[in-house]
């Protein structure tokens, strides 16, 4: 399994950013897959995935309206539009292989990671 994410960078507040994941060795079909951030001094937390059990989306309540999740499944990427940053979007933002989680793929969840990317969004 590998994944490789990139596309951040420095951002105003309002503006947009789109991450990409580039990822080989698996399918959804054995995993899910999402975008997960770190803020400084901050645990991990999911922003958007697709559960391999039922092929559906979900995004955390903080991105709602604001983030998107497509994919190109001809390409192996995994897309993450980010529109209307906030200062409080600033982390490191991961893509990963979720291998098992709970009810939501949103997490707790185990999982391989790619190297991160950071999104800065100045205020």
């Amino acid at each position: 399994v590998q994944l490789q994410a990139s596309g951040g960078g420095l951002v105003q507040s309002g503006g947009s950013l789109r991450l990409s994941c580039v990822f080989s060795g698996f399918t959804l079909d054995d995993y899910g897959i999402g975008w997960f951030r770190q803020a400084p001094g901050k645990e991990r937390e999911g922003v958007s995935c697709i559960s391999s059990r039922d092929y559906v989306t979900h995004y955390a309540d903080s991105v709602k309206g604001r983030f998107t999740m497509p994919r190109d499944n001809a390409k192996n990427t995994l897309y993450l539009q980010m529109n209307s940053l906030k200062p409080e979007d600033t982390a490191t933002y991961y893509c990963g292989a979720l291998y098992a989680y709970g009810s939501t793929c949103l997490g707790p969840v185990t999982g391989s990671w790619g190297q991160g990317t950071q999104v800065t969004v100045s205020s």
